[in-house]
């Protein structure tokens, strides 16, 4: 082990009940919320910040941070155009850094 900090790609815990309703929902939007998870999990900042760290997401998705005055805090990806969102945090830590998905919730 080396003391850089580690790239892509990420772990990605969920919990429990967002991975609960994440299998509940219908396979199309499973589909949706695999390919955000996907995009969030190789990117080399999952905050997708700066000029040259644009996210490569699917039609109708797009990320934003939760709070405005907290740019490092918890994030919301949007799929479905908006119907659904996925709440995840980026855990900043040497060994073992992860993201975290907190919420998801589709309409």
């Amino acid at each position: 082990m080396t003391d850089d900090f580690m790239g892509p790609p990420w772990q990605m815990d969920w919990v429990r009940s967002a991975r609960a309703d994440r299998d509940a929902l219908p396979p199309a939007v499973r589909d949706l919320v695999d390919a955000v998870r996907a995009e969030l999990f190789t990117v080399k900042d999952p905050y997708f910040r700066g000029i040259d760290n644009l996210p490569d997401m699917p039609a109708g998705c797009w990320v934003e941070p939760g709070r405005s005055t907290v740019p490092d805090g918890p994030h919301v990806a949007y799929f479905d155009h908006g119907r659904g969102w996925l709440r995840y945090v980026f855990v900043h830590r040497i060994a073992d850094p992860q993201i975290i998905v907190e919420e998801v919730f589709w309409q």
